[in-house]
């Protein structure tokens, strides 16, 4: 170690500690542990720009233990990275200011508590929860090899990026991790390497209370590459390290650092050094410690910046440089290709992508929703050739898989196959989705509406990102019949509706489908869930009922009252929306107006102008009735004080479906019963 190097990493240490001590919040003893780890790698190895932090062929840097933020957001103020606008622009200040150091934590600041993509330029991915930003390293592996295969020509390789991750004990506990460890060994995702920053210390206590597993052999049961630095401290170690990984060429590589939280510090190795600030006191001694001035906050050394510019910078730089260069060749001899991977960084699609999208035609047996999606899907790959995907081992019910010509499996003798075998993997599914979209491709995964739940942490920050993952979830009602409770989905529609920022699909038809995909195709900062049946739906007629595009806006008037004012609505989504059909020929021929509400897409309708809204649900009609096999939950914003809500209010029940519908009254007879008694009631509270 060079006397720059040691000051290097003491200098990240002492700002890191300042952040926290300045915040009285945060994590000081992580990143004074791994500290040296972060800075080797940065400084001798990542292949990163920090004038450019979206070159597309960087090499990609995770902290999966989010709480050690202070790590980053010292490495990307030290190392000038800039900031980058939403619209990929290159801004002249900074990434990271030292004022934004010096707010760490607080409100506006670009130095949050945990790292949050879009929201400070060099960060990978929002972490926080602990083994997620793992597992996203282990979907932007798999995209950087899907890329090789496909635009990688003789004499241009284009994509050759490492992805590096850091993880604590706590990413090595959780089961998303677990879950995409194995994953990632059985692609022998070789440019992958995860960074086990073991200090053995969590809120509790010492991990010796919970967790005594050898966690190299498991890595090696999964198929890792496992070296050992025995002292984080020990920059020759960690370098050769780093070189192991390099030449490992069939497996994705395991790093095990034993680290001390809160280095120098009075409570090293203690919790202590875990969540809190460690005073005042503290701070000096172990800044007494290291060998920087006791008395000086954010202190930053002369010569410093300039020394990672001439590490990091000059390295990256040049070879940004020269791919670009290689890209501008690259251009001219492959142009369609060249369109593609530029239009993919813009997160733009394809001229006339949703051009060649099916048509259904009207057919009163129809087809289930999850099977009209699957053919849609087909389609809209062939159009973009980005789009990749597959299921938790759910492909043949989900109808997800690409079964055009060439599509192919994505394994680890064919990498440029466009479906994914995710395994029984749920949690991680959702989670390298999350990766894979980071990368900027256009990636799904597909699995049960029940199943969701186990996804529900990463669904979560799809949203948080604004990424357009797309979760694609079927079975998703009652309508699983025979499955029981355990497999019928209630709460689950509530639970992604509560998500800001993630639009939810239930299509009532194949053309509702169509249009989905549409809108869900069309998304750049946005995930979506599309939630499909597995019983076959009816393909409504639409040169008697509103066209399907009305998807678009949310919801929409499907069929009005005879006279165009009605005297009650009918809400509805999915299955339920041919039902609602047929209540209102009932209310009909007893000269009850009924108006019926398609309602695929609730955050959509809500994002209408008001206008709109009163258009489709007139305030002065208060008599409706909301039409769902699922928790009532939420339905009163639409069907108001006066409204009532066929729905669900238990967990089902093991029975053929028909029965089931009975059971539970999702039938037209009880939905036109529903909606008499409350046209009934609304006459009567006016005389």
């Amino acid at each position: 170690m060079t006397d720059l190097d040691t000051l290097a990493v003491n200098t990240i240490r002492g700002l890191c500690m300042d952040a926290v001590q300045k915040a009285q919040s945060g994590h000081p003893g992580t990143p004074m542990g791994i500290a040296p780890v972060a800075y080797t790698l940065w400084q001798r190895f990542l292949r990163f720009d920090p004038q450019d932090p979206i070159w597309p062929n960087r090499d990609r840097f995770v902290l999966s233990e989010g709480h050690a933020s202070t790590l980053l957001w010292s490495l990307l103020h030290l190392t000038g990275v800039r900031a980058v606008d939403p619209d990929y622009e290159i801004l002249g200040r900074p990434a990271v200011t030292l004022d934004d150091l010096k707010s760490f934590r607080q409100l506006g600041s670009r130095c949050p508590g945990h790292p949050e993509y879009r929201w400070t330029s060099g960060v990978e991915a929002t972490t926080g929860p602990l083994g997620q930003g793992v597992a996203n390293s282990v979907g932007m592996a798999m995209a950087g090899r899907w890329l090789a295969a496909r635009y990688n020509q003789d004499g241009f390789p284009l994509f050759d990026f490492d992805v590096y991750a850091l993880a604590g004990d706590g990413c090595m506990m959780e089961g998303v991790a677990s879950e995409a460890a194995s994953l990632a060994g059985h692609h022998q995702l070789s440019r992958l390497c995860w960074i086990y920053d073991s200090n053995r210390v969590t809120i509790e206590g010492h991990t010796s209370i919970t967790f005594t597993e050898d966690v190299a052999a498991r890595f090696l049961a999964y198929g890792w590459n496992v070296t050992t630095v025995a002292d984080a401290n020990d920059l020759d170690a960690i370098t050769r390290a780093f070189h192991t990984f390099r030449t490992e060429s069939e497996r994705p590589t395991l790093i095990l650092v034993h680290s001390h939280i809160g280095y120098g510090s009075p409570v090293e190795d203690s919790p202590k050094a875990h969540g809190s600030p460690l005073g005042e006191d503290g701070v000096r001694a172990a800044k007494r410690f290291l060998g920087i001035p006791e008395d000086q906050e954010f202190w930053i050394p002369e010569g410093i910046h300039e020394w990672f510019d001439q590490g990091i910078g000059a390295r990256g730089a040049g070879l940004r440089t020269a791919w670009e260069k290689r890209f501008d060749a690259y251009r001219a001899a492959w142009p369609e290709l060249a369109d593609e991977l530029e239009r993919m960084q813009r997160r733009e699609l394809p001229d006339d992508w949703d051009s060649k999208l099916p048509d259904f035609p009207p057919d009163p047996k129809g087809l289930a929703t999850r099977d009209s999606s699957g053919q849609v899907l087909n389609a809209l790959a062939q159009s973009v050739p980005w789009v990749i995907g597959g299921s938790a081992d759910l492909a043949p019910s989900t109808k997800t898989r690409l079964t055009f010509p060439g599509a192919g499996d994505f394994q680890p003798y064919s990498p440029s196959g466009r479906n994914l075998h995710l395994g029984v993997r749920e949690h991680a599914s959702a989670a390298v989705v999350n990766g894979m979209a980071l990368t900027k491709l256009r990636p799904y995964w597909s699995g049960f509406l029940i199943f969701s739940d186990y996804a529900k942490a990463a669904i979560r920050l799809s949203a948080l990102m604004e990424i357009p993952s797309v979760h694609v979830f079927t079975h998703d009602s009652i309508g699983v019949g025979e499955d029981g409770p355990t497999h019928q989905p209630v709460e689950q529609l509530a639970g992604l509706r509560a998500m800001p920022g993630l639009l939810v699909f239930r299509p009532g038809d194949a053309g509702e489908v169509v249009e989905t995909w549409r809108v869900v195709g069309a998304l750049r900062h946005e995930p979506a869930a599309l939630v499909l049946s597995r019983q076959a739906l009816p393909t409504l007629d639409r040169s008697q009922l509103a066209p399907a595009s009305g998807v678009a806006l949310g919801a929409y008037v499907l069929a009005d009252a005879p006279s165009g004012e009605p005297q009650v609505i009918l809400l509805a989504t999915g299955s339920e929306v041919s039902l609602a059909l047929a209540a209102r020929d009932e209310l009909d021929a007893e000269g009850i107006g009924a108006r019926v509400v398609s309602m695929p897409c609730w955050e959509l309708f809500d994002r209408q102008p008001r206008e709109y809204r009163d258009q489709v649900l007139p305030p002065a009609v208060t008599a409706r009735v909301g039409i769902e096999q699922a928790s009532t939950f939420g339905w009163d914003r639409y069907v108001g004080d006066h409204g009532t809500v066929v729905g669900m209010h238990t967990y089902g029940a093991s029975a053929p479906l028909k029965q089931l519908l009975t059971k539970f009254g999702f039938t037209s007879q009880r939905v036109a019963e529903v909606a008499r008694e409350l046209v009934r009631s609304r006459q009567g509270a006016r005389t």
